[in-house]
């Protein structure tokens, strides 16, 4: 064989093999990806704007896991008081809310910068302090006359002093009191829930608290629950969607896929049975009709 023929044959040889290898991943190539199982939403990011109790109890960290693994949306927290959740919404600097001051909720949907808003669920208020309760609070009546003797100044009283849904109930039930808080024994702390309790705890003072971030942080502090059982207590929470109207980048999907989520079978489910040391911290708002 002339070694023309030869150099031709071998060149020839490794272009069939260089074929034979490429074809099978050519024919990999062509076949669709595997189904996870897991939507892929077109805008995947949703930011949520709460309150420090969801962030502070740890309920985001237990819900989210299972809301992202089913929808395949990613949700970005801002854990803030309720007043501010609210206007990082206003601002369009949200895309869903997740909050516990319904007259301030009813205020901005009204005002149109939300829309849709659902009932999620709820726990109720405490008022937190030393365990040898020396304002009497044990034995107070109801929870006006519990903030009354708070005013005695027997010991300090701890605010969050934020505008959060647990201020804007402590404000009103200083109203229902007739007591205007001041001086020495009021301490304004500009803070969300778990600091302000162990600022309190540090003052050896009192503080009106959710429960969910009392259950959460109870075992760092020497405090106890003086007064609690009020219907007047009852805490509720509900999400709202920023309006797309207002803020088109809003993204509108995702924040109700995140409602429904929320306050569907599965996701009422999961709230109920979050718990800390065997205790529910909050309850599931009953299925709307």
């Amino acid at each position: 064989m002339h070694t023309s023929s030869r150099r031709l044959r071998a060149a020839l040889l490794v272009v069939l093999g260089l074929l034979a290898a490429v074809a099978p991943l050519a024919a990999l190539g062509s076949k669709e990806a595997p189904a996870s199982g897991v939507p892929t939403p077109a805008n995947p990011r949703i930011r949520l704007a709460t309150t420090t109790s969801t962030e502070n109890s740890g309920l985001l960290a237990y819900l989210l896991p299972f809301f992202e693994a089913k929808t395949g949306y990613r949700v970005e927290v801002v854990a803030v008081g309720t007043g501010a959740a609210l206007k990082l919404g206003e601002n369009g600097d949200a895309d869903t809310v997740l909050v516990h001051a319904r007259a301030l909720e009813d205020a901005f949907v009204a005002a149109g910068y939300g829309v849709d808003r659902r009932d999620v669920m709820y726990n109720d208020f405490i008022i937190v302090g030393p365990a040898g309760d020396p304002a009497a609070l044990s034995s107070a009546a109801d929870a006006t006359d519990a903030f009354g003797r708070l005013s005695g100044g027997a010991a300090a009283f701890v605010s969050r002093g934020d505008n959060s849904g647990t201020h804007v109930m402590e404000l009103s039930l200083w109203k229902k009191a007739g007591v205007v808080p001041s001086g020495e024994w009021y301490k304004e702390a500009g803070q969300g829930m778990e600091p302000v309790i162990l600022m309190a705890e540090a003052l050896q003072g009192y503080t009106l608290a959710d429960r969910g971030t009392w259950l959460a942080v109870k075992d760092k502090t020497t405090l106890a629950i003086d007064f609690e059982g009020d219907p007047v207590l009852f805490n509720p929470y509900g999400v709202i969607a920023v309006n797309p109207e207002r803020w088109p980048e809003a993204n509108i999907e995702g924040a109700t896929a995140f409602a429904e989520f929320l306050t569907s079978k599965e996701g009422r489910e999961l709230i109920a049975s979050f718990k800390i040391g065997g205790e529910q911290l909050f309850f599931p708002s009953p299925a709307a009709k």
